[in-house]
């Protein structure tokens, strides 16, 4: 699976246009009725596409047993594997506001619903947040479901999959321009630049720490036993109950949400940066 759906930002924006400005049936959105609601499922499926396709190989495997009599027999046989791909792509908010033939006031209507200023209502709205930074939340949590992480390790650079943990989270900060401002720093590697680069700034808490959204979390793998560095990061959606709510990607290869206890042991600590 590959491709990535449009931001639900962008989708409730593009709905609300249209939804208000109808001239022949304009309605508030304040509130929600069968007939907005398949309105709003028309806008989504119109601006997201699932496409498949499949492809056949035939493959030798050679399997050995032994004969009974201590002998290793090698047997060659032949299988034959479909292999499924989907992939979905989107339109942009701009792509739909041409589509239906907006007019200058409903783009300035839209532009205004989806400027930055705004980001904090949008993260209130669509994931509850009122806490901390809920701006890179905001966009991680648009991310998640996305497999294979191809936006994000291409973006860095990559010319073919990395293990991309590291590549989301700076793709996700650059959304928010927080690398160009300084706040979160381009990284691909966790031990050897996110983790310093946090230290060296006293931006860094251990995992006695309670996280807040938006903080970056590192952790240490019990693989077969920790090393004392870190292998794997992500974002702190939110701590509820003593947990800790994550958005990750490269999570079984793809951008998921996880939870912990607070001071899990796998938890190697947080970046905390100053936004």
């Amino acid at each position: 699976m590959s491709g990535s759906r449009a931001v639900w930002k962008e989708v409730l924006a593009v709905y609300a246009v249209k939804t208000t400005t109808d001239s022949d049936n304009a309605q508030e959105v304040a509130t929600m009725d069968d007939e907005k609601l398949e309105l709003l499922k028309d806008i989504f499926w119109q601006m997201n596409e699932i496409s498949s396709s499949t492809s056949t190989q035939t493959e030798t495997v050679i399997e050995t047993s032994d004969d009974g009599n201590g002998n290793i027999v090698e047997t060659e046989t032949t299988v034959t594997q479909t292999y499924l791909y989907i992939t979905v792509s989107h339109k942009t908010a701009e792509e739909m506001a041409n589509q239906f033939g907006f007019n200058e006031d409903q783009r300035e209507q839209m532009a205004e619903l989806l400027a930055d200023e705004n980001n904090s209502l949008w993260s209130q709205v669509l994931y509850g947040i009122t806490g901390g930074d809920g701006e890179i939340v905001t966009v991680a949590l648009s991310q998640v479901g996305n497999v294979g992480g191809e936006p994000y390790w291409s973006w860095y650079g990559f010319g073919s999959r990395v293990e991309w943990c590291a590549c989301f989270v700076s793709w996700c900060a650059n959304e928010c321009g927080y690398i160009e401002a300084g706040v979160i720093p381009k990284f691909a590697a966790c031990a050897s630049q996110g983790v310093p680069w946090f230290q060296e700034r006293g931006l860094w808490q251990d995992n006695s720490y309670e996280p807040r959204p938006g903080d970056i979390i590192f952790f240490d793998w019990d693989d077969g036993g920790q090393d004392g560095s870190s292998d794997h990061v992500g974002i702190v959606e939110k701590v509820e109950n003593g947990r800790v709510y994550t958005v990750e990607g490269n999570s079984g290869d793809s951008v998921r949400q996880n939870s912990y206890p607070v001071g899990y042991y796998e938890i190697y600590g947080y970046g905390t940066p100053a936004c």
